[in-house]
């Protein structure tokens, strides 16, 4: 079966790093469109709809979600939910452009469910080890809350074989390249 060039899936475990290797996408490889979630959380100052989110009421989410107008869409932290829009994922890879959809395992099964020919990418850490250090350096969360992202982890790291690539995130750059290439674009000589 071969696969859809025109949708790549970037999943990987908590605190991997997969919003700096996609936001490195975004700065370098403007020929990737990198898709934007709806959320039913409120802007903060500055976002603006339709370039950082699509802003939706609860009720404009619901009808979404009913509509089946969502690839995925997931509750984050227990109260705001975000999804990605069918209607601009297929827009855009209708006037042929390269879909990134930077996103979590469950809403990587849910894409999986509903196009199954997508290029799905796994963002690996380079070690366990390394994982452990970035998710505890990041200062931002209690000790409980490591130890319960850290179980998540394991959990997330064993669903890799479901992917049909790896990309080790050891430095973002040939991190982002290499999903680049994959993506089937020509990497920027350096």
């Amino acid at each position: 079966m071969s696969k859809n060039p025109g949708l790549t899936v970037l999943a990987g475990p908590t605190a991997v790093g997969k919003g700096t290797v996609s936001t490195y996408i975004r700065d370098n490889y403007p020929e990737v469109w990198l898709s934007v979630s709806a959320t039913t959380r409120a802007p903060r100052p500055g976002e603006k709809d339709g370039v950082h989110y699509f802003f939706k009421s609860a009720e404009e989410f619901d009808a979404l979600v009913e509509g089946g107008q969502l690839l995925e869409w997931a509750v984050v932290h227990g109260k705001n939910r975000y999804g990605t829009l069918r209607s601009t994922v297929d827009a855009a890879i209708a006037e042929g452009k390269s879909v990134l959809l930077e996103i979590d395992l469950q809403g990587a099964r849910q894409v999986k469910a509903a196009v199954p020919d997508a290029n799905f990418v796994f963002l690996a850490p380079p070690s366990w080890d390394e994982m452990v250090r970035r998710l505890v350096g990041r200062g931002t969360e209690t000790p409980e809350e490591q130890q319960r992202r850290l179980e998540t982890a394991k959990l997330e790291l064993a669903a890799e074989p479901e992917f049909d690539h790896t990309v080790i995130n050891d430095e973002v750059r040939r991190a982002a390249d290499e999903l680049v290439s994959l993506m089937g674009l020509t990497p920027h000589q350096r």
